[in-house]
């Protein structure tokens, strides 16, 4: 028995829902995102209140889809009355980040600067230039993106420089000279 597939979903005022065979569409003041989902799995609209995703058997694959489906349709409703938002530091004696136009400009240390397109949908700004906010209403592109620009230079454990996100953890190593 799936917990979190058998949980409603309730619609917040100001978003429109509309379900088209396996084409959920949620609109709200953020903008507008869709899933298909599995044959496997119902979505019903109750009400108009509240989203019930059902499914058809207990085959383990089916129960794996339910709660699935219906954690990506609840952030789907979340993402476009809140939004989401990741935000990354950059941390190192000439390291820092820009935008131009739809790139994002990182100075991190290579001989040359790293250009990041900034995907459609996708907010990001740069308060000052060792800080990066991410912000939209898709959770994985958001997710995504944020995880690219960490890619390009992930910190390293000796002196920590490099990109990380804000309040990450990263574990320092003594270097050689601890031996001695």
């Amino acid at each position: 028995m799936s917990r979190i597939g058998n949980q409603p979903i309730v619609i917040p005022s100001g978003v429109n829902v509309s379900i088209d065979g396996s084409l959920i569409s949620v609109e709200g003041p953020l903008g507008k995102l869709s899933y298909s989902h599995r044959p496997e799995i119902t979505a019903v609209i109750d009400d108009g209140k509240q989203i019930l995703i059902e499914r058809s058997n207990d085959n383990k694959e089916s129960r794996a889809y339910h709660g699935l489906t219906r954690a990506l349709v609840q952030n789907m409703v979340e993402g476009v009355t809140k939004g989401y938002e990741k935000k990354l530091e950059i941390v190192g004696v000439g390291y820092l980040a820009a935008i131009q136009d739809q790139t994002l400009q990182l100075r991190v240390g290579f001989a040359n600067e790293v250009h990041k397109a900034i995907p459609q949908g996708l907010d990001v700004s740069c308060p000052d230039q060792t800080h990066v906010h991410i912000k939209g209403a898709d959770k994985q592109k958001v997710g995504q993106f944020a995880a690219e620009v960490r890619a390009v230079r992930k910190p390293e454990p000796y002196k920590g420089k490099g990109i990380r996100y804000v309040g990450e953890y990263v574990r320092r190593k003594a270097g050689k000279a601890v031996g001695a």
